[in-house]
């Protein structure tokens, strides 16, 4: 054991395992990972649990993104454990330098001004909503629509943006009664809603209300090692080229757009239309002829029309994927599906279907979420039968 950096570990419900040598965290999470996907060191065939390949990055200050609560005294989180108790948070040894740059402005000029409490349901202030990506700044001040003094705070918040270092600001309403960070309901007090970042020369625009990777650095090297797997399969010598790539649960586009050169054809498919509005401005933003973005709940998988041979990177959200999903992606019968995981429990769940028409090829563990039990893993399933590599 080692003493923790944060002086709010075990009582912020935020980081649960700074008390853990780093080195022992990754050890761990690689043992659960060879734990789901049913390996074993004295296997005859196939993977062993060493064969899984570990990546990191620093284990501090890679967040940006906070969801931070505004409470009588400041800024901060739940209290570990107790839903209806905070945490005040003066700088937070995750979050990346520039994020608690911008935590600082806000507690002093919002520091006890009317924040929301949750029990009561009364109050203005709810969420700070934080978001430091590579090349741009955001904060969305969340506000209790029911309050009477939403008025006064939009006021308070238009001084603040024009003195703030902060690229884009936002109010975004959200009624008592509810717990939500993010909503359809917003207005923009300066900038843009949309934010930008780039991985491996390709530009993205998200929108502020959405979901993006919050660690740069780490999914950086997660779309490295993607994008390598698939040139395996004939990326550099062209092999690939007349065949076609399903991005799944693709958001705004990544893995798509990153990889389309390799593809002849590429079809981005997420159930969320904002995502795909910024997938299909992000296809021309990058020059793409050969991709298109589609919406459509992954359940209804049967209705894309896709040709073969089929290669797929599939990245489901935390929850995980409907059995209707897996049972229609077995159907397509691709010769590689690319699996990218946030939850184990849900790809051990998967795997067990999975595995009985796809080969394990490799696994990997990127550590996007340090000082968390959480980590994001990358599984190379190949179509059993198949001749290619």
């Amino acid at each position: 054991m080692r003493d923790p950096k944060c002086p709010y570990f075990g009582k912020c419900g935020g980081c649960a395992m700074q008390h853990v040598p780093y080195e022992v965290q990754l050890e761990n999470k690689k043992k659960r990972l060879a734990q789901a996907l049913s390996l074993t060191p004295d296997a005859p065939y196939g993977l062993k649990p060493d064969d899984i390949q570990v990546f990191s990055g620093d284990e501090w200050n890679y967040r940006n993104r906070m969801d931070m609560l505004y409470i009588p005294m400041g800024l901060g989180f739940r209290e570990k454990g107790r839903w209806t108790q905070y945490v005040d948070v003066k700088e937070c040894a995750i979050s990346n330098p520039k994020l608690n740059a911008l935590m600082k402005e806000v507690r002093e000029v919002f520091n006890g001004f009317d924040s929301y409490d949750l029990q009561k349901g009364s109050g203005t202030f709810r969420y700070a909503v934080i978001r430091t990506p590579q090349n741009d700044s955001c904060i969305s001040f969340v506000l209790n629509t029911n309050s009477s003094r939403v008025g006064e705070a939009i006021e308070k918040i238009k001084a603040f943006a024009l003195k703030s270092s902060v690229n884009n600001v936002l109010v975004t309403y959200v009624p008592s009664g509810t717990d939500q960070s993010v909503g359809e309901d917003f207005i923009v007090i300066k900038g843009s809603d949309m934010l930008h970042e780039s991985f491996l020369g390709k530009e993205f625009e998200y929108s502020a209300q959405g979901f993006f990777q919050n660690n740069h650095e780490m999914a950086t090297q997660l779309h490295e090692y993607v994008r390598g797997l698939l040139e395996s399969y004939g990326g550099a010598d062209g092999k690939l080229k007349e065949a076609h790539l399903l991005d799944l649960y693709g958001g705004v586009g990544t893995f798509g757009i990153i990889n389309a050169d390799l593809f002849k054809s590429v079809t981005i498919v997420e159930s969320f239309a904002g995502c795909i509005d910024a997938a299909k401005k992000n296809l021309v933003r990058n020059g793409l002829k050969n991709a298109e973005a589609l919406v459509m709940d992954a359940k209804q998988l049967k209705n894309v029309p896709l040709k073969s041979p089929l290669y797929v990177v599939n990245d489901p959200p935390r929850g995980g994927m409907h059995p209707k999903t897996v049972d229609q992606l077995i159907k397509l019968e691709p010769e590689v599906i690319i699996y990218v995981s946030c939850n184990v429990l849900e790809l051990e769940k998967d795997m067990k279907k999975l595995e009985k028409h796809f080969k394990l090829k490799s696994a990997a563990l990127f550590d996007l979420f340090p000082q968390t039990n959480h980590s994001e893993s990358v599984v190379e399933l190949k179509k059993r039968g198949s001749n290619k590599n």
